[in-house]
């Protein structure tokens, strides 16, 4: 039965991949999981019940991939019932544009606004160690295969959100910074688990994830799961699928380094060992 399965989506997909020039949209619906963490404990339970329902406001969105064979962009669908709460991690500083990836040319561009600066980030499309498995199961009308993989995370926001440590003296107050700038810069390692479907043959995937024989419908990585609610093959008005062009062209590693420098400053003020100077570029 599973060979009959595997003939037919290979048909399906020879005759897709070499149609005239095609375009697809995928809506992705997110949902992310927030760890209130140490703050937690010093919140009451109405305090954490308001948290984490504009928590679920600001994390709970819908994604929109436009695709061809080798380029696609990821964005966020506007929403104009909350025109005020930003993008992204908007209300901690930082939103995400459009990202732009060519799997052709192996290059990945995004638009990321850090309380008030754009910046234009410029990557390598990653090439994920995945690891196929014999699980499938249906996806709407699509017949989905999954894969595994492990990835090294960079940056891990939730460190930011670490209350600071009191100070006894300037020695403490030395070893304290020391021990969070490294907890900062320490990556992490996360699990992700994707199901693509070869009756879509692109390598694309939403947000920065990818290189599968086929398009990712649903993927789950650490505490965030994107899950396709809606497939669009050839509409009747195509959209342009264009590099993003604003902000200060950086390369990731540098744009890292830049929030790993600013969210320090942010602890340090919070601990009372700065002032808002360290929120401007």
């Amino acid at each position: 039965m599973r060979n009959s399965i595997l003939i037919f989506t290979a048909i399906f997909s020879f005759n897709f991949l070499y149609s005239q020039d095609f375009q697809g949209k995928a809506y992705y619906q997110s949902k992310t999981s927030f760890d209130l963490g140490p703050w937690g404990s010093a919140m009451s339970t109405e305090q954490k019940n308001q948290m984490k329902a504009r928590m679920k406001n600001m994390l709970e969105k819908t994604f929109i991939l436009t695709f061809n064979k080798v380029e696609s962009t990821f964005k966020e669908e506007e929403r104009l019932d909350a025109p005020g709460q930003g993008r992204g991690w908007g209300s901690f500083g930082s939103s995400s544009g459009p990202r732009y990836k060519n799997i052709k040319e192996k290059i990945s561009l995004e638009e990321i606004e850090f309380f008030g600066k754009k910046f234009l980030v410029s990557d390598n499309v990653d090439e994920i160690k995945w690891e196929m498995t014999n699980e499938q199961k249906k996806i709407g009308n699509y017949i989905c295969f999954k894969a595994i993989a492990k990835k090294n995370a960079p940056f891990d926001w939730r460190g930011v959100f670490s209350p600071p440590k009191p100070r006894d003296d300037k020695a403490k107050d030395s070893t304290d910074k020391k021990r969070e700038i490294k907890s900062i810069e320490i990556p992490k390692t996360i699990e992700i688990a994707a199901w693509y479907t070869p009756q879509i043959p692109v390598s694309h995937g939403p947000a920065e994830f990818g290189g599968l024989p086929g398009l990712i419908l649903e993927l789950t990585t650490d505490q965030r799961v994107l899950l396709c609610s809606k497939i669009v093959m050839n509409p009747e008005k195509k959209d342009e699928i264009l590099m993003p062009t604003k902000g200060e062209k950086v390369t990731r590693n540098k744009y890292d380094e830049i929030i790993k420098f600013k969210m320090e400053e942010m602890r340090s003020m919070r601990g009372g060992r700065g002032n808002n100077k360290g929120r401007h570029f």
